[in-house]
């Protein structure tokens, strides 16, 4: 498209190189290419609809494109699709308020969001798109559900939840603020609920030690997952309620405790059950102080953050434990609110010397307790707990025949008796918990069973699939409208023909992004998988996304992959093969008068400070946090591509930090960006105006043209290595010192050889920066190429080991090891050549004069230093 101008238009050549390579269907991959290149699969993690984007998804769609664009002209065939997470709650509010469907809402953003990630040239598979609320996608999934129930991983049975009465449906402990749902405000409830689960915990082993294979990815995800698997080991006690206690139910004569820390046995002073705990529930029925009790601590939530930070309190039960080994001592049963029903058995004996929750819930009620456990060296007759217990390794003190020993001694030992004696068992546990998919809402994939009264629980016969999401719903009502809805989920059994009814929850949105990158391989399939190109394309060789799905987007794909293959929809266990987290987008932040947020764009700056558009009101500059609606902070992808081109944000948000790190947005910044570019567009035009296509290379060519052609394999070396490291803003770094050089050679343009060298370097910037401003580098391409193939077709530059060896290195000169002087000479040479030339040099010779050299020391290419005395 260039007529060799020298202004970079993006607003013309950007629009026209995106449908070139739309025109040419560069970008295109067959589910299962015939080639015999190597595969690679680069996917983002994709995006909600929202209708916008945000500064953070071009970070994140950028880092794989570059990625993606730089594999293929490596010769890969390359898969780097496009989709939708698209179900969600949003949606549905959104058609509450709009008074349209979720469908179409969800639709139009799309629409928006797809036009604004095309405009920035990303180089994306869309022949491979879907939104996971089209029924050709979530009717794929609902087969794997039923795959799933068919190898025993699907269960339904009740289960305590976060109950809104007002939305009708199930809260996650997170939407529970101070006892109310976070939409509607209303008293939250404790319900048991049937519910779906995926069996997530039979898994749990193999997705621990499955971290283990994940060389490429960082290591504090896998902390994280680790922790949220959290695999520990230590005894289930059970300790036995006093004789007395002769009108419960058998089951409930004992109380198992799980702990990993029996070496503080000795130090127990209480026994606090959840409010959830079976017997907590059964002594409430009876008792309304404690009914009351657990209403008040479910007006917690159950979050562990939450319970953590709530002052701990308890009631106590009247009942009592025999201690295992302190013959005729008991302790007083209670139930607390810091005890999770979710972790061990729910039940807990309270240790104050070795735990801070412990120890505040003792000291609250005035608990007496003995201290069992301290650091080495101290006198146990001296040694306080006060508001600190003592949590770490030590020695045993106060606890009979674990006195003296170490704490790893004492759980041996203990362990050890507590089986001898039957009282306890050695235990694995896990804080993973099988995962409740269960959700009261709409806009989400229906659970493919039916309700029959005959037959129980039916699946949907797979002839039946998709369940489709019926579109003429009543939003005025409350609770779920597929449960208000009048048709839909009235059906007949498949079996018996009776009367029945679908079930009306739908999925966890977790569900769909769980598999979504196995379907992006063959998404027109008529099974969840084709097996040849789901095995062809897994496991994906670089995931990219934000560290906030460290956890359970990750956890549960790697979930599913293990379930899929199990079900025999996929050949591996682990999706993802190497994992980069980029950080945030960071922008100043700003305030009015009254303390508001104001949004960049409603800013200028003057000679006396920022003040608001049209007003002379002072804004105050707080701090630069991370770019978010609710701060007002973010700044329009859109708004930057038309006013500074696709280009320019795409190397900013590249440049100016390592991807990992978090990085600042600044007008600044984008501007210095703008004028870079246009400055490496008008060198490269100038080169192609001054040299003739194809110039030749003469035998010999100028000590200028031998400098420029080996900083141009310098930096083809040096980028291809950033590149794989993932160190883009590297990268970067290299290109604009290629570019200065190219700018520097203009001087010497005249000299032998300098035509080739000059044309040949402008060609390899063109090729290195392609993955990165992929426009620029197919205009400038025009200019410089005979041939007709773009930049998205060419091999990647390759260099040569010739000229990364220095034709000149710096010697340095030291005398007593201080630097007196440098020399220029050739790689290797020979010690008496430079000990000679070191002692002609002026301010060498003059600190050597009068004075011994006892000693010379030289460092092969570094340094030579002459060891002098007087």
């Amino acid at each position: 498209m260039n007529n060799l101008s020298m202004t970079y238009r993006f607003d013309y050549i950007e629009p026209y190189w995106q449908q070139e390579w739309e025109k040419r269907r560069l970008f295109e991959q067959a589910d299962l290419p015939d080639s015999k290149k190597p595969k690679y699969y680069v996917l983002e993690m994709f995006p909600y609809p929202s209708g916008q984007l945000h500064m953070g998804h071009v970070r994140n769609y950028t880092l794989g494109d570059v990625i993606a664009r730089y594999k293929r002209a490596q010769g890969y065939e390359v898969l780097h699709p496009m989709g939708w997470d698209a179900f969600g709650l949003p949606a549905e509010n959104a058609a509450k308020i709009r008074g349209i469907s979720p469908a179409k809402w969800t639709m139009e953003n799309i629409a928006t969001m797809r036009a604004s990630l095309k405009r920035l040239g990303f180089s994306l598979n869309w022949d491979k798109e879907f939104a996971t609320c089209q029924p050709q996608y979530y009717g794929q999934q609902q087969k794997l559900f039923l795959d799933f129930m068919k190898v025993g991983l699907v269960e339904r049975r009740e289960s305590s939840v976060n109950w809104d009465p007002v939305d009708q449906t199930v809260l996650a402990n997170e939407q529970v603020i101070d006892g109310k749902g976070w939409r509607s405000g209303a008293p939250v409830e404790k319900k048991l609920l049937s519910q779906w689960f995926l069996k997530i915990t039979q898994y749990a082993e193999p997705l621990l030690q499955g971290l283990k294979t994940l060389e490429h990815w960082p290591e504090r995800v896998k902390i994280m997952q680790e922790r949220w698997i959290g695999r520990s080991e230590g005894i289930t006690v059970h300790f036995q309620l006093e004789n007395s206690t002769t009108n419960l139910p058998e089951h409930f004569k004992t109380i198992d405790v799980f702990t990993t820390r029996p070496d503080t046995l000795f130090g127990m002073a209480f026994l606090a059950l959840s409010p959830d705990h079976p017997l907590s529930t059964y002594l409430a029925a009876s008792n309304n102080q404690i009914a009351e009790f657990i209403t008040e601590a479910h007006r917690l939530g159950t979050s562990e953050e939450v319970i953590e930070k709530a002052e701990k309190k308890g009631i106590k039960t009247g009942l009592r434990v025999l201690h295992p080994f302190i013959k005729n001592k008991y302790f007083d049963v209670w139930i607390a609110n810091f005890v999770l029903m979710e972790y061990g058995t729910g039940a807990v004996f309270g240790c104050p010397s070795g735990d801070q929750r412990d120890l505040d819930f003792a000291t609250k009620y005035n608990i007496p307790f003995n201290t069992v456990i301290i650091p080495k060296g101290e006198n146990p007759e001296t040694y306080p707990v006060s508001n600190s217990p003592f949590t770490n390794k030590g020695i045993l003190i106060n606890s009979h025949f674990l006195n003296g020993l170490e704490t790893h001694q004492a759980k041996e030992l203990i362990i050890k008796r507590l089986e001898e004696i039957g009282v306890g068992r050695k235990t694995v546990n896990w804080r993973l918990r099988d995962w409740g998919i269960s959700r009261q809402r709409y806009w989400g994939c229906p659970i493919p069973v039916i309700h029959c009264p005959n037959c129980g629980i039916v699946p949907v016969p797979e002839n039946q699939l998709p369940v489709i999401l019926p579109e003429d719903v009543d939003f005025t009502l409350s609770g779920n409208p597929l449960d208000n809805h009048p048709t839909w989920k009235y059906v007949t059994c498949p079996h018996c023909q009776a009367d029945s009814v679908r079930e009306t929850d739908t999925c966890d949105t977790f569900v769909d992004s769980s598999w979504y990158f196995a379907r992006f391989t063959s998404p027109h399939y008529s099974a969840p998988t084709n097996k040849s190109a789901v095995d062809f394309w897994l496991p994906i060789d670089q995931y990219i996304g934000g560290i906030e799905h460290a956890i359970l987007h990750l956890l549960y794909a790697r979930f599913f992959t293990r379930a899929m293959h199990d079900a025999g929809h996929v050949s591996v266990n682990e999706p993802f093969k190497a994992l980069f987290t980029q950080g945030m987008v960071m922008h100043e932040s700003y305030k009015d008068a009254l303390g508001e947020w104001v949004s960049p764009e409603e800013i200028e700056k003057t000679p006396l400070g920022l003040v608001k558009k049209g007003t002379n009101e002072n804004i105050s500059v707080g701090r630069i946090e991370k770019m978010s609606k609710s701060k007002k902070n973010t700044i329009s992808p859109s708004a930057i591509v038309k006013r500074f081109g696709a280009d320019t944000a795409r190397w900013f948000i590249l440049s100016d930090n390592p991807p990992e790190r978090d990085m600042e947005w600044t007008e600044e910044g984008v501007i210095a960006t703008y004028k870079f570019l246009q400055r490496l567009y008008r060198i490269i035009t100038k080169i192609a105006k001054d040299t003739i296509a194809n110039p030749p290379l003469t035998a010999t060519i100028s000590e200028a043209a031998g400098n420029l052609r080996r900083t141009v394999h310098l930096t083809i070396s040096s980028v291809t290595e950033a590149l794989d490291a993932f160190a883009m803003n590297v990268a970067i770094a290299r290109l604009h010192e290629l570019i200065n050089a190219l700018a520097e050679a203009e001087k010497f343009k005249n000299e032998i050889g300098m035509d080739y060298v000059r044309r040949e370097a402008a060609q390899n910037f063109v090729l290195l920066c392609g993955p990165i401003i992929p426009h620029i580098a197919e205009d400038l391409n025009t200019l410089l190429s005979q041939n007709s193939k773009l930049v998205a077709e060419s091999a990647w530059p390759t260099f040569e080991e010739k000229f990364l060896i220095a034709s000149k290195i710096t010697i340095a000169v030291q005398i007593n090891g201080k630097l007196r002087g440098t020399l220029q000479v050739k790689p290797d040479t020979e010690q008496d050549t430079i000990v000679k030339r070191a002692r002609e040099e002026k301010t060498v010779a003059k600190f050597l004069e009068g004075r011994q050299v006892i000693k010379i020391i030289h460092v092969p290419n570094k340094i030579v230093n002459f060891v002098v005395r007087g």
